[in-house]
């Protein structure tokens, strides 16, 4: 089987914001700031933006694919949002893998939809319920569940929203490292700063603690056992080791020491 954990990072879609707010001539921060401005007086608390007014930046994934295992971030600095998408969607073309995600089904996808819709990206398999294939009538990646997207944020709340968990204080929680000195906050501000680098190796560490979390659930399942567990943690110390980036070797630097 297919493993695919994913994860997306965004800022604020200026574009959208312009024609939804009659902003023509506003610079990019100015946008921002009325629509995170808008957003508070909506919410009357946070200013986290509705799904569709967001752009995607950042497509991050660890694949576990036969006896490989590979953690790295879709495209490269120079990206653009079109390509990032397709190469996400031609991904599950080819390797038809389960998707893995924490809080997925409630915001990566959503986004992800909306933005295909915008730069018109087809991905049929991805949205086939039976009738290209009829064994996704059974376990498609649409249904919420069905395994072939597995929310872990989701399946471990039992589907209740009052019983879900920060993925930060479930990867403490089970002495993995967390969050990597930044969080989904400071990502907006990172990007006008230009650390585009920063930002792709960040949630490149999300995916990882997200993987992580996976083996442990797959344990709790028992679709491994405590030897077979032990492997699957011991390959992605070895693959992070062969990596030689610094975001990577202090991503085991601190699994090491929460272990302890």
């Amino acid at each position: 089987m297919n493993v695919l954990v994913f994860d997306i990072e965004t800022v604020p879609d200026v574009a959208t914001g312009r024609k939804l707010h009659s902003l023509a001539g506003l610079s990019d921060a100015d946008v921002a700031r009325v629509m995170f401005e808008k957003r508070r007086e909506e919410t009357g608390e946070s200013d986290f933006l509705r799904h569709h007014l967001h752009r995607i930046i950042a497509i991050s994934a660890v694949l576990r694919q036969g006896e490989r295992l590979r953690v790295w971030s879709l495209g490269d600095n120079d990206s653009s949002e079109v390509e990032l998408i397709t190469r996400f969607f031609d991904g599950i073309e080819k390797f038809a893998p389960t998707l893995v995600s924490w809080n997925g089904s409630q915001f990566d996808l959503p986004v992800l939809h909306y933005r295909a819709l915008l730069h018109g990206i087809t991905a049929p398999r991805y949205w086939d319920t039976g009738g290209l294939d009829r064994e996704f009538r059974w376990n498609n990646y649409l249904n919420r569940f069905h395994e072939r997207h597995t929310d872990l944020m989701d399946v471990l709340a039992g589907y209740q929203p009052r019983a879900a968990a920060p993925l930060e204080e479930i990867a403490l929680m089970l002495g993995l490292p967390g969050k990597m000195g930044a969080s989904g906050a400071d990502v907006w501000k990172n990007y006008c700063a230009g650390k585009l680098e920063e930002i792709r190796n960040y949630c490149e560490t999300d995916v990882l603690n997200t993987y992580l979390i996976y083996l442990r659930w797959e344990l709790l399942r028992g679709n491994l056992d405590t030897a077979g567990w032990r492997r699957e943690q011991q390959l992605v110390r070895e693959t992070l080791q062969t990596e030689h980036k610094p975001h990577m070797q202090a991503f085991l630097e601190a699994w090491d020491r929460h272990a302890g």
